[in-house]
């Protein structure tokens, strides 16, 4: 079953600092994102409804270069292509899966179980 995330960017508060972010599943789900000095791309937070906020501090695990290109490319968009950016946040979430509440994952359908 493909699940429609409906992913759309949004803004924070202060506090609560990123380069990118995303909100998805109408507003049940933000993932923020960092953008390195080499220009990739990692994944710093995801909060979920029922779940809280999952704190991110290991930021080695980032999306390749190609795939951070393509992620930089799209959230430039006014539109963002719903697809290749699921494909690119589910890339990102599957790399720093140990560091985030699998149930959450699960319960959102944000991991694709192998």
């Amino acid at each position: 079953m493909t699940t429609d995330f409906d992913f759309f960017k949004t803004e924070m508060p202060e506090s609560r600092k990123a380069d990118f972010y995303l909100g998805c599943l109408n507003g049940c789900v933000f993932i923020d994102l960092n953008q390195s000095s080499e220009n990739l791309i990692s994944l710093s937070r995801i909060s979920f409804d029922g779940f809280g906020c999952c704190d991110l501090k290991d930021t080695t695990n980032n999306l390749n270069l190609e795939l951070s290109k393509q992620f930089l490319e799209e959230i430039k968009k006014d539109e963002l292509d719903q697809e290749k950016l699921t494909t690119l946040i589910k890339e990102i979430i599957k790399i720093n899966k140990k560091h985030i509440w699998a149930d959450a994952l699960e319960e959102y359908n944000l991991i694709d179980n192998v």
